[in-house]
């Protein structure tokens, strides 16, 4: 692939000297001029075009514009800006050069935004749902590899957490507040109408002593060069529409389309270097002799001062190129796109490739322009190289473990220059892990749908979507037989090396159909509505085979897992029961003058799924608004330019749970003998969430000063989870899915500011904010469920967080940590035998800001996000750096710092010790711009750009990263809050140019 990479550097530097070095042979005059609004403000960015010889241009930053070799005649100029009226002129071009001016004036009707709302879209003045608008202007910079950083910190009621700093790594996006009791509590995301499945190709590893890579993002195969705005449904009101779906909310996605006129092409180069952010205190060597001391131990001192971390770590390099095609008539426009982007981690060995190429295109027919199509096409290969770092293996299967616990005064090499490999201990030389261990997937994703449509009339159009989403994933991964994983002598199954290759197959089919009508039915009062009924089918099926006791041949064990020993190699496969979900929608807007809104929504939906007695389930939500500044008495209000009342309600549901749950399932071992996967419940039914919400959106001072207030109140029931019976029957102890007696409730307020606080034709300064308030809680569930798993040495097979009534959801629920007594042991409320609710990884408050300041061509934009009022349980600090590690390990630097002499024999326990406040405030990224402007006949629009990312953290947290959600499940049953040996998050530095020809 790096061949791939240069051929098309050299072809991009190819075209861009063929393109500087045309000769003006053939200039015959120069056409230029401005375009300006009706209060003389440059119109940056205006398409500019010789409408009979399809030149086009864009208006530079004072508003200017040229064309050169213009052949004499006469033409018509056309200058075209969303939000404006379109004006033409007809210019003569003669010999000398031409000068045109231009004055545009608003167009009132394309000024009003419009808000993408599923299957339809509709004028955010006729919003009375909880929506928020984030357009690609507005989106996050940097190195981004999934959509869904590019809204971090942007939307009000919105949190996203990295789950890794691994590229391409996954997220949880959680959207007002916790209420998954199993899943991933994700929002479902609709792309140009077609809903994703979530699901992850890539397969798991071997597991074992090696425990599991956390997984990578699903969404990494949309290009985010490729989208043009991302709309966060948040109230029931807004996303009943997709039913079953959207119990977690709904983003929807929209890609950026062709536009009319001369074939115009996009270019955006970028290349930075990455570090590590921020590093976890341990000892260094000259700090740990001085502890032994401390301690009188005579044993652990081998006079060495090394840094294993710092010998793992690299400076990152990443690249990225997109290059778009777009243009056509206004019967056929079209978009295609490709795109590259290589990331090195900072680990060594970790890498993230990916290749997109996009196209979408919109054709007319018939003389009537009554039938058309739309159709889009995104083809994307990500490929990865992961270290070995699990979250779920205890600290011998994770690399950051071993290199955090490395005795500091041990060299990692023996003195031939050799890697010293340690055995028959529980240490790990991380270098030789890193060359023990190979783990290299590739993941193809397809996305394809085609819509055809026609205009009945102006106010009725019947629309159908078929699409497909085929996602491949494969992965191949070896550990080296001279390298003990768990350091355990005599254990045949951890000696002579281990290997695993994995396929896994997902595939999506859609077909919707709708009937769109928007019309004014009475004097006043404007009816847009939408009815459609939708199918959608799932399936996934996949092999995996794995072997061990290799010895010591030349080849990569997955090129030979049969060497294995007979008694360890195994082979399974799958194909899971394919699952569909059959549809039947409708949703009515009224609009009376723009005054008073209502908004009646109902989704019926059936799935395979769910319990013979339960298939169907009705999703209804209603909504109204009232614009009072519509009205008489506040019509001449001059400070006020917008005042909007909105209140609804309505009610949503989950399915995300295996297919074929609701009945008995039997399943194939790997001694061919046939077990129960789980039992069947008939009467298994929808997890249900019902949302109120009120809100006020206003506006002051001519919209310089715009915002958003909302309250809501959301409760879920009927919650969704696999049980083990009590009194197990035929066939035993396999799980039953059942609904939960119980509520899961979340209360906020949502409020979200932007203001303009200079505008001139020279320097503006754009400000936005949002502050979300949660509380959550469980109510009426009867016993207590646990989860929080957490893994090393002293902590296997305990768990730190509960679900039970009267406490938020994942409570930490462990020991009260009192300090130390005077022999150096802990000390607990009542001597340790109860546990305590300790602390809440729900955070109270998000946060999040962005400023924009421009002067001239300079532009700088910086966006801060973060959490308030959350606790973090340290569990790194637990298992990986106690004090009893002294002499054999590293420790904590707290251990150091605090001057106490904690007893060698002090248990590792789990308590509210290690629990620590994670609030953060974090300089996600910042940009400075300077928008160069054309360049010779051919570039336009040059923009030169650096941009950082992860630049400043205030907090707390001794960890790597405040912003952390390490999988930590039990049963299904999700965690959050926990931090265990993670991938590191780094600070990256990207220098990047942009262009148009």
């Amino acid at each position: 692939m790096l061949q791939f990479h240069r051929i098309f550097s050299r072809l991009f530097c190819f075209c861009l000297l063929s393109i500087f070095s045309q000769s003006n042979l053939c200039a015959q005059a120069l056409l230029g001029g401005s375009v300006k609004d009706n209060v003389g403000k440059a119109l940056v960015g205006t398409s500019v075009s010789v409408v009979e010889l399809k030149l086009a241009t864009s208006a530079d930053k004072d508003g200017n514009f040229s064309f050169t070799n213009v052949p004499a005649g006469r033409y018509t100029l056309q200058a075209k800006l969303l939000g404006y009226i379109t004006q033409e002129k007809i210019v003569v071009v003669g010999s000398a050069p031409k000068t045109e001016h231009f004055v545009l004036n608003p167009n009132d009707e394309q000024l009003e935004e419009v808000v993408v709302m599923g299957y339809a879209s509709v004028k955010k003045s006729d919003l009375t749902g909880a929506v928020s608008k984030v357009s690609a202007e507005d989106f996050n910079k940097g190195p981004i590899t999934s959509p869904d950083q590019l809204i971090q910190g942007k939307a009000s009621g919105v949190q996203m957490i990295n789950n890794s700093g691994q590229p391409g790594g996954g997220s949880t996006v959680k959207i007002r507040g916790t209420s998954a009791v199993t899943g991933s509590g994700q929002p479902l995301y609709v792309v140009d109408g077609v809903a994703l499945d979530g699901s992850n190709a890539r397969p798991g590893a071997v597991g074992g002593e090696l425990g599991t890579v956390p997984p990578s993002n699903p969404l990494a195969f949309i290009n985010p060069n490729d989208i043009e705005s991302m709309e966060v449904l948040k109230d029931a009101s807004a996303t009943a529409i997709y039913g079953s779906r959207a119990a977690y909310g709904v983003v929807l996605i929209t890609t950026k389309r062709g536009k009319s006129g001369a074939l115009r092409i996009d270019a955006t180069l970028t290349g930075g270097v990455s570090s590590i952010m921020r590093k976890v205190d341990v000892l260094d060597g000259d700090q740990y002799r001085e502890m032994l001391a401390r301690y009188g131990l005579s044993l652990g001192d081998y006079g060495d001062n090394v840094d294993a971390l710092d010998a793992i770590l690299r400076d990152g390099f990443n690249t990225q190129s997109d290059v778009a095609f777009s243009g056509g008539s206004e019967d056929a426009r079209f978009r295609a796109s490709v795109g590259y982007q290589n990331q090195d981690g900072i680990v060594k060995t970790s890498n993230f490739e990916k290749f997109n190429g996009a196209f979408n295109g919109n054709f007319k027919m018939l003389e009537s322009k009554k039938l058309g199509v739309d159709m889009g096409l995104v083809v994307n290969q990500v490929k990865e190289r992961l270290a070995p770092i699990t979250t779920n293996a205890g600290f011998y299967g994770s690399l950051i473990g071993q290199a955090l616990s490395w005795n500091p005064t041990r060299s990692l090499y023996n003195p031939d220059g050799t890697l010293f490999i340690e055995q028959g201990s529980f240490m790990v030389n991380p270098l030789g892990m890193l060359g023990a261990y190979n783990d290299q997937s590739t993941v193809t994703n397809i996305l394809g749908n085609f819509s055809p449509y026609y205009k009945v009339n102006d106010w009725l159009e019947y629309r159908m979507l078929g699409s497909i989403k085929y996602a491949n994933g494969n992965r191949r991964t070896s550990t080296r037989s001279w390298i003990n994983m768990l350091g355990i002598e005599g254990n045949a199954n951890t000696r002579g090396g281990a290997a695993s290759v994995g396929a896994n197959e997902f595939t999506t089919t859609q077909m919707t159909h709708t009937l769109n009508f928007n019309k004014e039915i009475w004097d006043g009062l404007n009816l847009n509505a939408v009815a459609g009924y939708e199918y959608m089918r799932f399936e996934n099926r996949g092999t995996f085979m794995s072997g061990r006791e290799y010895g010591d041949i030349d080849v990569d064990y997955t090129d030979a897992l049969q060497a294995g020993s007979q008694g360890s190699r195994s082979i399974s496969s799958f194909n899971n029961p394919s699952s569909e979900l059959q549809s039947y929608f409708f949703r009515a807007i009224f609009n009376y003058r723009s005054r008073y809104l209502l908004t009646g929504t109902i989704r019926r939906d059936g799935s395979t799924k769910f319990g013979v007695n339960n298939k169907y389930g009705n999703f209804p939500s209603f909504s109204a608004a009232w614009n009072i500044k519509e009205e008489a008495f506040l019509k001449n209000v001059s400070f006020l330019s917008d005042l909007k009342l909105r209140a609804g309600w309505g009610k949503t549901g989950n399915q995300e749970f295996p297919s074929g749950a609701a009945v008995d399932r039997y399943g194939y071992g790997l001694n061919g003998v046939l077990t129960s996967l789980n039992n069947g419940n008939p009467d298994l039914k929808w997890q249900s969430d019902e949302q109120t919400n009120i809100g006020v959106d206003f506006g002051l001072f001519n919209s310089r000063l715009t915002g958003t207030i909302d309250l809501f109140s959301k409760q879920t029931t009927d919650l969704l989870y696999p049980r083990v019976p009590y009194y197990p029957n035929s066939p035993g102890t396999a799980i039953v899915w059942t609904n939960l007696e119980g509520v899961i409730q979340n209360r906020g307020v949502e409020l979200a500011l932007q203001g303009k606080l200079i505008q001139t034709d020279e320097i503006s300064w754009n400000i936005g904010g949002n502050l979300t308030l949660l509380r959550n809680r469980v109510r009426d569930l009867e016993g207590s469920y646990n989860t929080g798993l957490l893994n090393g040495q002293g902590l296997s097979n305990t768990t730190i967080e509960v679900v039970r009534s009267g406490l938020p959801m994942f409570a930490m629920f462990t020991r009260d940590y009192l300090g130390l007594d005077a022999n150096g042991f802990s000390e607990y409320a009542d001597e340790g035998y109860t546990y305590y609710y300790v602390g809440n990884p729900n955070p109270k408050a998000l946060v999040g800001f962005s400023t924009d300041i421009s002067y001239k061509g300079f532009s700088l934009v910086a966006n801060f996000n973060g959490t308030l009022g959350n606790d973090i349980y340290n569990e790194t600090e637990n298992a990986v750096l106690a004090i009893g590690n002294l002499g054999t390990r590293n420790i904590s630097r707290s251990y150091y710092d605090s001057g106490q002499m904690e007893s060698f024999a002090n248990p590792i326990a789990p308590s509210s010790r290690y629990i620590e406040d994670g609030s953060y405030i974090k300089l996600a990224n910042a940009t400075l711009s300077y928008r160069v402007g054309d360049l010779g006949a051919n570039i336009k629009n040059l923009n030169v750009f650096v941009t950082g990312t992860n630049l400043l953290l205030f907090t707390k947290y001794s960890g790597f990263d405040a912003e952390i959600n390490v999988e930590k499940s039990v049963g299904g049953l999700p965690s959050a809050g926990i931090d265990y040996i993670a991938y590191p998050s780094s600070r990256t530095f990207n220098l990047g140019i942009g262009f148009s020809l």
